[in-house]
């Protein structure tokens, strides 16, 4: 389920360092295997779901420049990007997570630091 023009996440803007992830089914199984078993889901307070939409990533302090004469013409935020990407399927801390409802789908707004492990299609 990846962000497309015309679907729904288009509006959503999702901040700093976190990720937005539709949980998967307790059963629900990928095309490599990976699952959690319900009983990791209740005693470990883990969960699994799908990648949606992430933030821009941490952002770095700007120094401070005291010399006026000096004219900073990049004023812009810059970021260190998160590892999450859309469509990676994560592992996280629900202790970590904010369940949110959009549009009557239950959602997890995650920040990086609470995932676990990520699973990508493509080879690392």
């Amino acid at each position: 389920m990846h962000l497309t023009s015309d679907n729904k996440f288009k509006k959503l803007v999702v901040i700093g360092d976190r990720v937005l992830i539709r949980p998967s089914q307790p059963n629900e199984r990928t095309e490599s295997g990976l699952y959690l078993p319900p009983g990791v889901q209740e005693k470990e307070k883990v969960q699994q779901g799908y990648v949606i939409k992430t933030g821009p990533g941490y952002a770095i302090p700007m120094p401070v420049d005291d010399e006026p004469w000096k004219q900073n013409q990049d004023d812009q935020v810059k970021y260190v990007p998160l590892q999450a990407r859309e469509g990676d399927i994560a592992i996280f801390l629900l202790s970590g997570a904010t369940e949110v409802l959009y549009e009557g789908e239950k959602y997890f707004i995650v920040p990086q630091s609470a995932i676990l492990m990520l699973e990508r299609e493509e080879e690392i």
